[in-house]
């Protein structure tokens, strides 16, 4: 049974292994492993710890679905749907962009319920907290080294990490790598943001008449939602959820910064947009070093393949594009580049 490494818990990388599962012809062993705490990447979902009930989307805020993917991933929206896992958004977002055909999805229990599905559907056996460092060649196998325990041997290994991370991989794979795949890799842009997530009492009010407004005159606030609302969740028993988006200048300047003092500038700047805002209980800030992809590789095609025997390829939205069909787009191609590895 071949051993096989996905490294990212986000969106492409839950779904490589979701087909992998499905789709190949013999069994395969599937591990995933994810630096960070839990399962999401950029579509993560953060909990009030004093009520978990309580969840704010950190990350992506609904998905957008075009007259083209609806026709080509139907089968991915019909899946999500029937299950409940995506609504249509119907809540009022001020300041947004709507094209002829487009319709958007919320989740009900926050994006990262996606990736969840995902996972629970592949039966891979998923690591959190595993940060890869090294990836050797050793008798025709992948030895995979991360942060905290012993490097482990993986017939296939699929990279759906940011790209820069990929870069700084050490190892025989800094050398594998032609001076032509670097070359598209390096290519490779993201923007930054950050984002703050507010939790509040059960009982509050935040009193606006929209559940989210795209901001286009503030240096530091691209975007607020209050993610109960946004979600059509009300309830008296789990108070209100509220996350702020910065520009993408603001991140930049602020990016070395302390989160502490980049949370401080962006409540300010929350205040002066909507004075008489309640406290929060709790707040969250995350960094986004990688948030969109502005550039991907020109002929990517998907996925890039970085070594054949034995197999180690990347996919992820920067071979693509950053939205949900980006990173099914990129799935299917990995799936296809290892179809006939397996």
């Amino acid at each position: 049974m071949a051993r096989v490494l996905i490294v990212g818990a986000g969106l492409t990388g839950s779904l490589c292994a979701a087909l992998l599962r499905k789709e190949t012809p013999r069994p395969v062993h599937l591990t995933v492993w994810e630096e960070a705490g839990d399962s999401g990447g950029r579509m993560a979902t953060a909990r009030s710890p004093c009520n978990p009930q309580s969840t704010v989307d950190l990350g992506a805020q609904y998905i957008t679905r075009t007259p083209h993917y609806a026709k080509k991933h139907q089968s991915f929206y019909d899946e999500l749907l029937a299950h409940g896992i995506l609504k249509p958004l119907t809540s009022p977002i001020e300041g947004m962009v709507m094209k002829e055909g487009d319709c958007n999805f919320v989740a009900p229990q926050g994006l990262s319920s996606i990736v969840k599905h995902y996972l629970k559907e592949s039966g891979a056996e998923v690591s959190f907290r595993h940060r890869v460092t090294q990836i050797n060649l050793r008798n025709d196998k992948w030895e995979v080294s991360e942060e905290r325990g012993s490097p482990e041997r993986f017939d296939i290994v699929v990279l759906t990490m940011p790209v820069p991370q990929i870069l700084q991989l050490r190892g025989d794979i800094a050398n594998l790598i032609s001076e032509c795949q670097r070359q598209q890799l390096e290519s490779v842009r993201y923007s930054s943001r950050y984002a703050l997530g507010l939790f509040y009492e059960a009982g509050t009010k935040i009193d606006v008449p929209w559940a989210g407004q795209y901001i286009t005159s503030n240096p530091c606030t691209r975007f607020i939602s209050i993610d109960n609302k946004k979600r059509n969740i009300e309830s008296s028993e789990v108070g209100p959820s509220l996350v702020v988006h910065t520009t993408v200048p603001f991140a930049v300047t602020y990016l070395e910064h302390s989160t502490e003092d980049v949370q401080e500038l962006i409540y300010q700047q929350l205040e002066s947009i909507l004075p008489g805002l309640p406290q929060p209980v709790v707040t969250k800030c995350q960094k986004w070093r990688y948030s969109q992809v502005i550039s991907a590789p020109a002929n990517s095609r998907g996925q890039l393949t970085l070594h054949r025997e034995p197999f180690l390829v990347c996919g992820g939205d920067g071979f693509t594009q950053s939205n949900f069909d980006g990173c099914v787009s990129s799935a299917l191609c990995v799936l296809e580049a290892l179809k006939n590895q397996i």
